[in-house]
């Protein structure tokens, strides 16, 4: 284990991660045990492993299909639950911008050992950085909300700049005090790790990222689900959908950009891979306490991928939405025109919005 180490609120300039880190697969793991494991309903096996986008061309019905979505209504703040598109002009949103008039939280850092790791021991081994942005406004011993980021995801320049999105919302009372766990994913296996239908990354996360967490930051983490988010885009979207799929009494709110809901890690259990949960899980389960931001872009990942393949971001993630919109859920689904997949522009100008939807009906003290 290597010791902890300060940054400044400038670090959390690496948390948005670019497209190109969601365009190769890579592990993480970590620290010991002690959630029940849910009953995984897939595994790494089969054809359906690794990215890609192979198959037939899209047919004349996916096309027509994904043209719809440019009809669908502008996205704005304060909206609620639907479907809306945004672009093809983009612009980041103002919450981005460092303001010298609000409390600046800061990033403490520190790196795991997949050799201490009992779920992801790593073939290779490998080493997994953690960054914990803290705000100011947090008092120690005091139970903090919290976002769990898969792949660090807003932590780079390229998709945004989170820590001054946190910074200034908290400030505004727009949101709780909230501390955001950043995990990088690492070795081989990311995959494996995220795109696995099954609680097992949840269950790493809590108990061997979150102990470690606290320990390094003095920080105590709530266990209400109710003040916990997952976040991720690509693999990274998928696993933070699982996070609380399959832990709901873990995590109750979900911010995905251009998710992997697609098949790569299939099993005999979920032989379509991510594709399962619009296809049939979401449909057949009783609905879960959750509230869920879901956003993909035009030119998203196999976009000119017939739907028949189960390699189609756009259409899964449309299909997504309609499968939540059926079972009642609190849903947004974001259609980013021009965009491609996990688009920096359309991450700068919606986490804010994405946010703010997600945590609503959450108090903020104030």
């Amino acid at each position: 284990m290597k010791k902890s180490f300060l940054c400044s609120g400038l670090a959390f300039g690496l948390l948005w991660s670019s497209a190109s880190v969601f365009g190769a697969d890579a592990t993480t793991p970590a620290n010991a045990s002690t959630v029940a494991p849910a009953s995984a309903a897939g595994s790494a096996t089969g054809p359906g492993r690794g990215r890609g986008t192979s198959g037939p061309p899209a047919t004349q019905e996916d096309l027509a299909e994904m043209a719809k979505l440019k009809d669908l209504p502008a996205y704005a703040a304060g909206l609620g639950d639907g479907d809306y598109s945004v672009g093809p002009q983009y612009s980041p949103a103002v919450e981005e911008k460092r303001r010298d008039d609000v409390p600046h939280g800061k990033i403490v850092n520190f790196v795991m050992d997949s050799t201490d790791s009992k779920i992801f021991p790593g073939n290779p081994a490998f080493t997994r950085k953690v960054a914990v942005y803290i705000p100011s406004q947090y008092v120690p011993g005091t139970p903090a909300p919290l976002i769990v980021s898969c792949d660090q995801y807003g932590l780079s320049t390229n998709t945004g700049v989170f820590q001054n999105t946190l910074d200034n919302m908290i400030a505004d009372k727009r949101l709780p005090v909230i501390v955001a766990v950043m995990i990088a994913s690492g070795g081989t296996e990311r995959s494996m790790e995220y795109d696995t239908v099954s609680g097992k990354y949840a269950e790493f996360v809590e108990s061997e990222v979150l102990p470690r967490v606290e320990k390094e930051t003095g920080v105590t983490v709530t266990k209400d689900p109710d003040a916990r988010m997952a976040f991720g885009g690509s693999s990274g979207g998928i696993a933070a959908f699982s996070m609380a799929w399959f832990h709901p009494e873990l995590y109750h709110r979900v911010v995905s950009y251009s998710g992997t809901f697609v098949n790569l890690q299939h099993s005999d259990e979920v032989p379509h891979g991510g594709w399962e949960y619009h296809e049939n899980l979401i449909a057949k389960s009783p609905v879960k306490p959750l509230r869920i931001w879901l956003e993909a872009g035009e030119n998203d990942n196999g976009a000119q991928t017939a739907s028949s393949a189960f390699r189609n971001w756009v259409v899964a993630n449309k299909h997504m939405a309609e499968a939540l919109k059926a079972k009642g859920y609190h849903y947004q689904f974001v259609f980013a025109k021009g965009a491609g997949h996990t688009d920096s522009r359309t991450n700068q100008q919606t986490i804010a919005q994405a946010l703010e939807f997600v945590w609503k009906g959450y108090p903020v003290a104030p």
